[in-house]
């Protein structure tokens, strides 16, 4: 099989010798969490009697579902069908784009678009509709950074499948405008857009970003000047780029909880397999295809932590069970360690709390998948970035 060129561009050998495995598993991956046309929430680990492991399907989600279809889009139809259980990635989007009547959240509406106009469906226009509805809701208070982010990715998406118009390019400046004023005051992306206080964050909290706080905006707004030339949503791009790829662990690993006020690392784990190999390839790729800085060594050591972790021998990769498991973490009751060092550097930014680290070191497997890891694995691999015309 030809290797794809953004896998290419780490070079030969590992890591990206592990790279076209991984697309080949999210394949297999993908069809024992599809049911009845739509994603289970997540695959979850089950022990047998002879200490294997099985996953079991639960639940159902709209927004892994159009993560998904993001990212079976990018395969050629035969391996979509593959992938899906006999349907494409359109199919998949149809239905979402059928849901939408039901569906109140602005992430789960903007991923549906998204999705929409990736596969070409035809309920883009309805789906548009739907989005800004839902927006004019959220715009008067915080909103989650992660889903303005997919809103501005959105109608990028839809600019690009539709062409400019005034009323898509006045959405367009208005979602722009709300994510780079969330940089405003800090060096990343805090988990609110909006007053730092209000009801979606608590107030020890109000100063933190997570990981996928930071990868999402920075993916948008390279999306935003690869499409229409937007030198202040690069510069944007560049200053969140720079900043988690600083605080990097130094075998790879992509921490977990930021001060956005300073872009220092409040609390590092725990790390999660989609992080190191799909969400910070996809983001930082885009980054560099849109003509920014390409980061090639940072993504080529995130992915090889998924190999030579140093927390543990056990492997996150579970090639029988064609998965990925969810995350490396600490077994404290309760998130302990990240809400106590979210209390201590909100008012001490410096603080560590090193002990913490003694009593409660990072060996525990969480032993689930959901799907929108592997649907993010495909994008993150195998998307071409569409240059403007």
């Amino acid at each position: 099989m030809t290797q794809h060129r953004r896998i290419a561009l780490l070079g030969p050998g590992a890591p990206a010798g592990l790279l076209p495995a991984m697309v080949d598993l999210a394949v297999r991956g993908l069809p024992p969490g599809y049911v009845d046309g739509e994603f289970v929430f997540t695959r979850r680990g089950v022990r047998r009697p002879d200490g294997t492991w099985d996953a079991v399907a639960e639940g159902r989600s709209v927004r892994y579902s159009a993560i998904v279809a993001l990212g079976v889009a990018t395969l050629p139809e035969e391996r979509q069908r593959a992938a899906l259980a006999g349907d494409t990635a359109a199919d998949l989007a149809g239905r979402l784009v059928g849901r939408l009547p039901g569906v109140r959240g602005l992430g789960d509406a903007a991923l549906i678009c998204w999705a929409a106009a990736e596969t070409g469906h035809p309920g883009l226009d309805e789906a548009l509709r739907h989005l800004a509805g839902i927006d004019r809701l959220a715009s008067s208070g915080q909103v989650y950074t992660v889903e303005a982010a997919w809103e501005l990715a959105a109608l990028v998406a839809a600019r690009t499948r539709l062409g400019a118009s005034s009323e898509l390019d006045g959405r367009l400046e208005r979602a722009r405008a709300r994510l780079l004023g969330g940089l405003a005051s800090g060096r990343l992306y805090r988990h609110v857009l909006g007053p730092s206080s209000g009801p979606l964050v608590p107030w020890y909290r109000a100063h933190v970003g997570c990981f996928a706080d930071q990868v999402y905006p920075l993916q948008a707004l390279a999306r935003l000047h690869a499409a229409v030339g937007d030198a202040d949503a690069l510069a944007a791009a560049e200053q969140v780029a720079a900043g988690i790829c600083a605080a990097q662990g130094a075998e790879g690993q992509w921490w977990w909880h930021y001060d956005a006020r300073t872009g220092a690392v409040v609390e590092g784990y725990p790390v999660y397999s989609v992080h190191q190999l799909a969400m910070a390839p996809m983001a930082l790729l885009d980054l560099a295809d849109a003509g920014g800085t390409a980061y090639l060594d940072e993504i080529g050591e995130g992915v090889r932590w998924m190999s030579e972790r140093p927390e543990s021998g056990e492997s996150l990769i579970d090639e029988r069970l064609s998965l990925t498991w969810r995350k490396a973490a600490r077994a404290d009751p309760k998130k302990l360690v990240r809400g106590l060092r979210a209390v201590a550097t909100r008012t001490r930014p410096a603080a560590r709390l090193a002990t913490l680290d003694r009593f409660y070191p990072p060996v525990a497997v969480d032993r689930e998948c959901r799907p929108y890891e592997l649907g993010w694995l495909l994008y993150a691999w195998l998307f071409e970035l569409p240059r403007p015309s």
